[in-house]
C-alpha cells in the first residue's frame, strides 16, 4: 500500500447541527453542498470545486453531545495546509469567528478554530508572514492546554 494523500475528512453531529456545520464550512472555507449518496442516515458533503473533501453525517441523537467543550471526540485536530494567511485571518475577524493563532519559527503561522460541533481545525500557512498577527515565537493557547 502507497499513501497518496487526504481524501476526506468526516464529522458526526446531530440531525439539527447540519444547517450550522453547513453555514460554517460554506461562510470559513468557501465550501458548497454537492452529490451525496442516499446513505440510512442523513447528512452532507461539502466540496472544494470537484472535491466532497467534508463530509457530515448526522448519527448522533439529540442531546449526545457537549456543546460546552472544545473537544468533544476522539480525533484532537485536522489540520489543512493553505495559503493565503491575511486574507483568510481577515474573513475570520469579518465573521467573527474565534481563533488562536501560533507562530512557530521552521513551522510557520498557524490558526486554530473549532467548528459549530467542537471539531478543532488547524490551518497551517507555511513560509507567509501577517504583519498584524502573533510574533514569531508565540504558541497558540489551545496547544498549552492538556
Amino acid at each position: 500500500m502507497k499513501f497518496k494523500g487526504f481524501l476526506h475528512m468526516n464529522i458526526r453531529c446531530t440531525q439539527r447541527d447540519l444547517p450550522a456545520i453547513e453555514k460554517f464550512y460554506g461562510d470559513v472555507l468557501g465550501l458548497k453542498t454537492g452529490y451525496r449518496p442516499a446513505f440510512v442516515f442523513d447528512g452532507i458533503w461539502l466540496y472544494d470545486g470537484e472535491d466532497p473533501i467534508v463530509h457530515v453525517s448526522a448519527r448522533f441523537p439529540e442531546g449526545s453531545l457537549a456543546k460546552n467543550d472544545k473537544h468533544s471526540g476522539s480525533v484532537d485536530h485536522i489540520a489543512f495546509k493553505a495559503s493565503g494567511a491575511a486574507d483568510f485571518r481577515k474573513r475570520l475577524k469579518g465573521l467573527g469567528i474565534a481563533f488562536e493563532e501560533q507562530n512557530i519559527p521552521n513551522a510557520g503561522y498557524q490558526v486554530f478554530l473549532h467548528d459549530p460541533v467542537g471539531t478543532k481545525l488547524e490551518f497551517n500557512f507555511l513560509n507567509e508572514v501577517v504583519p498584524d498577527a502573533v510574533p514569531s515565537g508565540t504558541t497558540a493557547q489551545t496547544n498549552l492546554v492538556t
